[in-house]
């Protein structure tokens, strides 16, 4: 009889059930009173509450971070990952109106490391938390030959809810409509491949800054990504909010769009807002052009707001953030919907 254990193909069970260990008790502090059951069940049960809603509608997104995770890797930083993702997924959803109630993680990997798995799920409880949205359970793949040892990947599922009559899609914008921007954090968790080439190209250091920058790369390229769930409930609150869109891969160029009708665009005064330095100095270290600088990165706007001309300056921050009128609805003249000025 031969002796050959799972673990001599590269997936180790005992350092799997060490990492469940590890996450167990961090997992069950995000539930909140619609879960049912604990941990470590085939699947996760959640009750709606019906008698908070007249007509739910359930609005569900899946995202990743991207190879934001790579940047982390080389920093040893984990944490903010987790972040990164649930927030991603949080205002996704909230370009419908939704309010999140459950989140489900992915984690893939060469070969599992339990510490920085319960690092990552620090981050996704923290932010599930924050946010009221209970982490209903996930899945952690050890994949030997799939991954290169020390790589990782991270994907994550929401689930909101908002009111059939509260969803927000963008029927109701007009031409004439103002544009309000809601600033990031840094690059969220879009662009990484090219910054990433910058670096290898030039001979960059992720502990060093870039030149017209002060604090070291890799800190600032690890700024987690901002929810926007707190600043959009508040400007709903004082606003005729009529569409929101989430700034990511594509820029405001890529991303507005999508959040409008057929047949309108818009116009955004690109001096209307401070553009963060760390976007100047990717773009001065890379030699790369202003048009492709403006279709990858959100040049400093995570969050964009579409509301009725008249309540433009209604509101000047929301939940502590700045609220920049940047722009106006118009009627599409050209192919390009989103026209910087």
């Amino acid at each position: 009889m031969g002796d050959l254990r799972y673990a001599d193909a590269g997936v180790d069970i005992d350092e799997g059930n060490r990492a469940v260990a590890l996450i167990k008790r961090t997992v069950a502090s995000t539930f909140t009173s619609g879960v049912l059951g604990g941990f470590g069940s085939f699947s996760g049960l959640f009750a709606l509450d019906t008698s908070r809603h007249r007509q739910p509608v359930l609005v569900a997104s899946a995202d990743g971070v991207g190879t934001k995770i790579k940047v982390a890797i080389a920093a040893a930083r984990h944490r903010g990952i987790g972040t990164d993702l649930v927030n991603h997924c949080i205002n996704d959803i909230l370009c419908c109106g939704a309010e999140p109630i459950f989140f489900l993680d992915y984690f893939a990997t060469g070969r599992l490391n339990p510490e920085q798995l319960a690092e990552i799920v620090e981050g996704i409880a923290a932010a599930c938390s924050s946010a009221g949205c209970a982490l209903l359970g996930g899945e952690t793949a050890e994949m030997p030959g799939l991954y290169a040892l020390g790589d990782y990947d991270l994907a994550g599922f929401i689930v909101g809810v908002v009111e059939r009559d509260r969803i927000v899609d963008g029927a109701r914008v007009r031409a004439g409509d103002a544009v309000l921007g809601l600033p990031s954090s840094g690059l969220h968790t879009n662009g990484y491949s090219l910054v990433r080439h910058i670096v290898s190209e030039n001979e960059l250091e992720y502990g060093q800054p870039l030149p017209g920058t002060d604090r070291p790369l890799a800190e600032l390229l690890l700024e987690p990504h901002r929810s926007y769930l707190d600043a959009v409930r508040e400007l709903r609150s004082h606003l005729d909010v009529r569409a929101l869109a989430h700034v990511t891969g594509g820029g405001l160029k890529e991303n507005v769009p999508r959040a409008l009708p057929q047949g309108l665009g818009v116009e955004l005064d690109r001096g209307a807002w401070p553009v963060p330095p760390l976007f100047d100095a990717i773009q001065q270290a890379g030699g790369v052009h202003p048009d492709e600088m403006w279709r990858t990165f959100n040049m400093g706007i995570g969050m964009v707001a579409v509301v009725p001309a008249a309540e433009a300056e209604v509101v000047s921050e929301a939940a502590g953030l700045p609220v920049y009128p940047i722009g106006r609805v118009v009627e599409q003249a050209a192919p390009e919907r989103v026209v910087l000025r």
